[in-house]
């Protein structure tokens, strides 16, 4: 199955929010409402489709990726370029992920010739499991309560 990146447009970000994940990663859920679909708009975010043109996922990039109390624990001093992710998720937990966040990394490391860091929830064991598979180091863990971890990947 072939991957294209498209820009963010309404029609996606409509989409992206009211997708609904099972417990525990309903955490990642959103409401439909016009300060969800700004976020999608208004930021660096950007749709991940297959060659239907159907909806697979999305990445964000520099502040959209980062959780905002993380900056009181110094998460995001250094000089990386940070990445976000969400997959669809009738998609999740079927072995989907490898090719899609790789699909991803490998955009972002052409476009973007520096280390790459991640901030993930730490209760996500799935996705820790498949950010080490794909070369990413857990670095810092802060809480907001919510308990995240900052990942790196060098060059």
């Amino acid at each position: 199955m072939g991957l294209f990146i498209r820009k963010m447009n309404e029609k996606y970000a409509q989409e992206i929010v009211c997708w609904q994940y099972e417990e525990p990663y309903d955490f990642y859920n959103n409401e439909l409402s016009e300060e969800s679909l700004r976020e999608f708009l208004d930021n660096p975010y950007f749709a991940i489709i297959n060659e239907q043109e159907d909806l697979i996922g999305f990445y964000c990039t520099g502040s959209a990726a980062q959780v905002p109390k993380g900056h009181d624990y110094n998460a995001y001093s250094e000089d990386y370029i940070d990445i976000g992710i969400g997959m669809k998720p009738t998609l999740t937990g079927k072995g989907f992920g490898t090719k899609f966040f790789s699909f991803i990394i490998k955009n972002m490391e052409e476009e973007y010739p520096q280390p790459l860091r991640l901030t993930v929830a730490l209760f996500n064991k799935r996705a820790i499991f498949l950010y080490e598979k794909l070369g990413f180091v857990k670095e810092l863990e802060f809480s907001t309560p919510t308990e995240f971890i900052t990942m790196l990947k060098k060059l």
